[in-house]
């Protein structure tokens, strides 16, 4: 009896694997099949093959599983075992059970089942074709041969198949069953861990909105007092410990803001809760929070606005302040010398705007390989150098999700040791028609506090205090003593109904989360309250918790405004200033300013939204380049005398003939990594976005994969291999500046590059292969055959690399004009609006001869004769030119 109770711990037990449970339930029911088939066939009469088969199945197969389960290699075992039932057990029982007269054919169905429930992946894909062929094969000898099998009479297939149906539907039943009774376990162990996961983020949300309260109602008494000791005169020493203070408990506090929002992240509560705002007051909110910290670590903080910018927005004005104080806090923390400059414009979009702000910085800078994990929650990168600066590592994080939710997009540029620079995109609506102008002067200069002054007093204003905690009390009450407003502080809802019952007070500070009855509810009674005289008194709340969604919820219930502890005493004067009624408010002065910062431009710097940047190999005309803004970075062309910039050091006539003295030699120089960050980090000082066309990166000398390289150090450089070289190259890059002119996106810039690039074509008739021969393209024996025979090849591009396309024989006017022939010979496919004949060393009248034999062919709106670049010449030599143009799309 002990037995059936340790079946069920067996199949019941969740920590042995699906597999082993259901191979062992099915070895079980197999081999209690196996004995009821050998003693009905021993009562049916059964033949005594099928009973010999049925007692070596038995045997074989219980060795089997004991050893799978002593093993414990059950899975390698059920391999085996659909190896022999497909295999061994069909073939056998099928010959030997009087084929499709018997039970045979039933038996084949339990196969197909164990097989689909016991393996799986790959296995059973492999073990059902096999089951699949071997049934084809037997059937197949079944027919052919009907010899071999034993035949069974009339009666013996008859209980046969019926034993067998009974047998195998029980086997099936019992299969399917604990298959099923396997996957509502598993469900029902998912659904009570989800509800658990479930349960523990709540817990964990409940947790952090109580650490939330309970932390910032410390430090609403820590920062409220402090500010106290501040205003009174007292030493050196004593200011300066107090402001230390000060600094240390607002780390503190952004800290747990980051740490509370990290969690509403996780939890999937984050939500952004959009208004109307102005964008000046929201700019210099932010930039008054870090001219502070530059000033003291002798930074220049500069501020360049757009002026054409909408003076009112519509979006989450909490959420955009934390994110630029975070990229603003960051920028100011990593950079010890130079300047932090903030970068404010906007991009028109349907209607709406697309808000861009640049956080540039001259610091430390990043290394590229820790571009990737900028954003990773807790993960700070380049640790070495950064262990003494404070933070945690979840702002940028915390700012990548704020982008993502907002449908921005963050990117950053590094060039390590030497700055960075952060852009955030965020669309946001446009509300109303005025325009952002020049900001206030007001606006554009930022001071510090000399000493406290009180803004205003007002002796005959009845202030009511309402909080839970009396520390939070005491700090409200002397944050407001120099104001002379007549405060009145009690601990509960229930007292607030009390005083409000008899005192008509202006204003009414009330805490939300409070025991027993909470502020929301309890400045409902008071708006109800019968009797009560302070139905129409200006409420506003006091809350510890930090989010863009309490804004939303206050307004929803009808309070007059909140405060977010701890409270700012400047923030807490202008709001009891704001709502009291004006008879009863003396206002005495502004902060005195002991120092002042210049901080806006006075003329915004407008960057381009892409710059196109080249080599100086793709062979553009000057007016071309200035006209599309096209900017070129020079190669490097090596000789004997030394190492000279391509057209800026060395022209291509001063090349040729240095080659043409004693056979001399040349050779280009790919621009290093360093050079190329370089050039990308001049671009993206004055462009957002850089798009680099080098040389085809099938060439020689191409330094497509130096250059892909250095721009992992930017997110806004793209290297597009053109598939081209020389006046091919240059006119990719004037497609791609051509698309940004329109105000393409990068996305439609790239797909028109690469579009264009692959009906452009490229070619060249080489005059004298020595050059080619001087760079060990060819050998001097080619050079000698072709001056012998008067043959000049022609070399064209073909999948970015070049190729022969074949030879022109004769002289060298007959080889041109073979050439030119031949290449303009699809007329009616060529764009005619710009042909470039980019030759070496040929004077006007040969190129004259040039145009016009392409004239008689066909009319090119523009023709351009382009000198090659020294660096392209160095293969061709003199008497080479080449015809470029585009296909029709």
């Amino acid at each position: 009896m002990k037995l059936i109770p340790r079946i069920k711990n067996y199949l019941n037990n969740s920590e042995i694997d699906d597999r082993e449970r259901l191979f062992m339930l099915l070895a079980g029911i197999s081999l209690t099949g196996l004995v009821v088939a050998f003693f009905s066939g021993l009562f049916m009469g059964e033949n005594f093959e099928s009973l010999l088969f049925c007692a070596i199945a038995f045997v074989l197969f219980g060795v089997m599983t004991i050893i799978g389960f002593r093993i414990k290699k059950v899975v390698a075992i059920s391999y085996i075992t659909a190896f022999i039932l497909i295999f061994v057990f069909m073939p056998l029982n099928f010959f030997s059970s009087g084929g499709i007269h018997g039970g045979a054919v039933i038996w084949g169905v339990f196969d197909i089942m164990y097989i689909s429930l016991v393996l799986r992946g790959k296995a059973r894909v492999v073990f059902l074709m096999l089951d699949f062929l071997a049934s084809v094969v037997v059937f197949a000898l079944y027919k052919l041969y009907p010899s071999l099998t034993l035949a069974h009479d009339e009666d013996t297939a008859f209980f046969d198949s019926a034993y067998s149906f009974i047998i195998v539907s029980a086997f099936l039943i019992v299969m399917v069953g604990f298959q099923n009774y396997l996957y509502r376990a598993e469900n029902k162990k998912s659904r009570e861990q989800k509800d658990e996961i479930d349960e523990l983020n709540k817990a964990q949300n409940r947790f952090f909105s109580s650490m939330s309260h309970e932390i910032r109602t410390p430090i609403n008494t820590i920062i409220g007092l402090n500010e106290m000791i501040l205003r009174e005169d007292i030493s050196e020493e004593i200011n300066e410990d107090a402001t230390n203070i000060e600094s240390a408990s607002k780390l503190l506090l952004h800290l747990i803001n980051d740490i509370l929002d990290m969690s509403k992240f996780q939890s999937g509560q984050m939500t952004i809760n959009p208004a109307a705002y102005h964008l000046s007051d929201m700019i210099s909110d932010v930039v008054s929070m870090i001219w502070i910290r530059a000033k003291e670590k002798g930074l220049e903080f500069v501020v360049d606005v757009s002026p054409n910018l909408p003076a009112e927005l519509y979006g989450d004005e909490m959420r955009i302040k934390q994110i630029l104080i975070n990229i603003l806090n960051n920028a100011v923390k990593y950079t010890e010398h130079g300047s932090v400059t903030l970068t404010v414009h906007g991009e028109d979009q349907d209607g709406d705007i697309n808000v861009v702000y640049s956080v540039t910085d001259t610091g430390m800078g990043i290394r590229k390989e820790s571009i990737p994990y900028l954003f990773d929650a807790f993960k700070r990168v380049d640790e070495e150098r950064t262990t003494m600066i404070e933070g945690t590592g979840l702002g940028l994080s915390i700012v990548k999700q704020f982008v993502d939710l907002m449908g921005g997009k963050i990117s950053v540029d590094s060039v390590y040791t030497q700055g960075s620079t952060f852009s955030v995109e965020i669309p946001q609506q446009i509300v109303g028609d005025a325009k952002l102008g020049q900001l206030d002067k007001e606006k554009r200069t930022m001071g510090r506090r000399s000493a406290y002054h009180v803004k205003f007093e007002a002796p005959k204003a009845k202030v009511l205090v309402v909080d839970d905690t009396s520390a939070n009390l005491l700090v409200v009450k002397k944050l407001l003593r120099d104001t002379k407003v007549q405060v009145t502080a009690v601990s509960s809802g229930d007292e607030a109904l009390d005083m409000t019952l008899d005192t008509p007070y202006d204003i009414i500070l009330m805490d939300h989360k409070m025991p027993g009855m909470d502020g929301i509810t309890c400045f409902h009674r008071i708006r109800t309250q019968i009797g009560g005289l302070c139905h129409d008194t200006k409420v506003i709340a006091l809350t510890a918790n930090a989010g863009s969604d309490i804004a939303a919820l206050y307004e929803r219930e009808g309070f007059d405004g909140y405060l977010v502890k701890p409270v700012n005493s400047d923030v807490l004067e202008e709001m009891i200033m704001d709502n009291l009624p004006e008879r009863l408010v003396t206002v005495l002065s502004t902060d005195n300013i002991e120092e002042k910062s210049r901080l806006w431009r006075e003329e915004h710097r407008v960057k381009a939204a892409v710059e196109v940047v080249t080599i100086s190999m793709a062979d553009l005309p000057k007016d071309i380049l200035e006209k599309h803004s096209i900017n070129t970075i020079p190669v490097e062309v090596q000789t004997d005398k030394g190492i000279f910039r391509d057209k800026v050091d060395i022209s291509t006539m001063d090349l040729l003939e240095y080659m043409g003295h004693d056979e001399k030699k040349a050779k280009v120089l790919p621009l290093s990594q360093d050079k190329y960050i370089e050039a990308f980090s001049e671009g993206l000082g004055r462009a957002r976005n850089v798009i680099f066309i080098p040389m085809s990166a099938n060439i020689t000398n191409s330094s497509y994969s130096i250059a892909l390289e250095a721009a992992k150090s930017f997110d806004n450089v793209i290297v597009i291999d053109p598939g081209q070289l020389s006046s091919g190259q240059g006119l990719v890059a004037l497609e791609a500046a051509r698309l940004a002119e329109t105000g393409a996106s990068i996305e439609e810039i790239i797909a028109g590059v690469e579009t264009k690039k692959k009906l452009i074509q490229t070619s060249f008739i080489v005059d004298d292969m020595k050059y080619l021969a001087r760079a060990e393209h060819v050998t001097v024996h080619a050079v000698e055959l072709t001056k012998a025979f008067m043959v000049r090849p022609v070399i064209y591009m073909k999948n970015g690399n070049t190729r022969p396309r074949g030879v022109c024989f004769g002289s060298r006017k007959r080889a041109w004009r073979r050439y030119i022939k031949t290449t303009l010979k699809h007329v009616d496919k060529i764009d005619t609006s710009l042909l470039f004949i980019t030759y070496v060393g040929l004077n006007k009248e040969q190129l004259d001869t040039i145009k016009a034999e392409v004239e008689k062919i066909i009319h090119f709106d523009d023709v351009r004769t382009q000198e090659a670049s020294p660096a392209v010449s160095i293969d061709c030599g003199p008497g080479t030119f080449g015809l470029i143009f585009s296909y029709l799309a």
